[in-house]
């Protein structure tokens, strides 16, 4: 915007100097000619009367004084019997014409030539011719313009400095709303505009400071509600322990209580991420392999239960990834949920984690099964097995949140195959990949609070 303005001023001042400057040099140009022309105009009428008056040979001695003393404009004078006196000169059809009784200015080769016609001597009509050559027609034309020249050089760069001032006071402010904007895309509630510059400025940045207030407002009472609607199942799930309490089986109540446990655990989990600021945990990241390797010794005995071949192939060295650690093992719990609510028991799975170029990771797990129906299924509350449609989603948006992506695809045996890209640590990107990282993501249960993983058994693949 700064260099637009700037680029607008420059134009407009150009045309502006240019419709000024350009009729003021040829202006100055005439007024040269004209004070030449004029000159030689009184030299030859200065010399008329004397012409009628002197003797031929008083007349040339005035005429070799004159062109003595101005050599630069030359004077003739041709007599009416055809003899000439000074700068010898043909007659031209110019001067024939005087001789009738006709003064005036004429061009001629090299400049211009007044010619003066003295009438009333006996043998008829003298000429007076004096030359102006081009030197003195064109006399100070060029300082003049050189002087025009920087005159307008001089303005037009006083325009260009006024307006990158101008510029300055309108562009600083606008970068100052912009950044704060930015800061708010990014999670940074607490980024204010300062209220500087012209007033549509000023009116750009309330309204934004005034958005940033509404939407404080409305995540703290999202986050509230959230919290306050988890709370409520504190009441019916003392009932239940309550009840389990009261049996008399002790395997039976021993396993009630601990599948109470873990609700309640699953409880104050959703209460704390509600609670939880946006921007809380952006940065933390974890040892991918680490939690791929807990998550896949957490899920080995289904598999074994349930006949799997279950193949963990993971990268060697630490592989920081930008997720945290809750995170990405609730991604790993839905992609292998998936895997054993939705394909038949003997189907065989594999979890590989390799690193990503530039940084990050990446985490597939594929198995042998029916595969997907359709490419689909990441889109949030769109399933095919009956169930909520929100686990892929979610997978999905903890993958962009850490600066990667989620796709579905089909594995080496025709069955399913689900590919999510991490990010590094460390991460620096475009604009629109920064907005989509900092979206706050669902409270999801961290793998640590399941009573175990027999319960996937009754999940429906999203």
């Amino acid at each position: 915007m700064r260099l637009r303005i700037i680029l607008l001023a420059v134009a407009t001042s150009s045309l502006v100097l240019v419709s000024f400057l350009l009729p003021l040099a040829l202006v100055l140009r005439a007024l040269a000619a004209d004070r030449a022309v004029s000159t030689a105009t009184v030299q030859a009428q200065w010399m008329a009367p004397l012409a009628a008056t002197l003797q031929a040979g008083s007349l040339r001695l005035a005429v070799d004084q004159v062109n003595a003393e101005n050599k630069s404009a030359p004077v003739t004078v041709f007599l009416p019997g055809g003899g000439e006196l000074g700068a010898p000169v043909p007659r031209s059809p110019a001067v024939q014409l005087a001789a009738k009784g006709h003064s005036f200015t004429s061009d001629a080769p090299g400049g211009a030539e007044v010619l003066v016609a003295v009438q009333g001597l006996p043998g008829g009509t003298a000429v007076i011719r004096t030359f102006v050559p081009d030197a003195d027609l064109r006399h100070g034309v060029t300082r003049a313009w050189l002087l025009l020249g920087c005159v307008g050089l001089g303005l037009l760069v006083l325009s260009v400095a006024v307006a990158d001032q101008l510029a300055r006071s309108l562009v600083r402010p606008l970068r100052a709303v912009a950044g704060a904007s930015d800061r708010l895309a990014t999670g940074d509630l607490s980024a204010r505009a300062e209220l500087t510059g012209p007033p549509e400025v000023r009116r750009a940045g309330a309204g934004l400071n005034r958005l940033a207030v509404r939407i404080g407002e409305l995540l703290a009472r999202e986050r509230e509600t959230v919290a306050d609607l988890s709370h409520r199942l504190r009441t019916p799930l003392t009932a239940l322990r309550i009840d389990a309490e009261s049996l008399r089986s002790d395997a039976e109540r021993a396993q009630l209580l601990g599948d109470l446990d873990a609700l309640e655990r699953t409880v104050d989990e959703i209460i704390r991420e509600a609670r939880r600021p946006t921007q809380e945990g952006s940065g933390k990241g974890c040892d991918a392999g680490q939690v791929v390797a807990g998550r896949a010794a957490f899920w080995r005995p289904l598999a074994e239960d349930t006949d799997r071949a279950m193949t963990v192939d993971l990268a060697g060295g630490k592989v920081p990834v930008r997720a945290s650690g809750e995170d990405l093992a609730a991604c790993l719990d839905i992609l292998l949920e998936n895997v054993f609510a939705h394909t038949p028991e003997g189907a065989a799975l594999a979890i590989r984690l390799s690193h990503r170029a530039g940084g990050g990771a990446w985490l597939v797990v594929a198995d042998d099964g029916p595969g997907f129906p359709h490419a689909g299924l990441t889109e949030r509350g769109r399933s095919s097995g009956g169930s909520t449609g929100l686990g892929l989603d979610i997978a999905r948006r903890i993958a962009e949140a850490s600066g990667g992506t989620l796709t579905i695809g089909q594995s080496a045996s025709g069955g399913g195959s689900v590919t999510v890209g991490l990010g590094p640590l460390a991460i620096v990107a475009d604009g629109n990949r920064r907005h989509r990282r900092s979206r706050s993501l669902p409270p999801v249960l961290p793998p640590r609070t399941r009573a175990g993983p027999r319960q996937a058994m009754d999940q429906a693949r999203d």
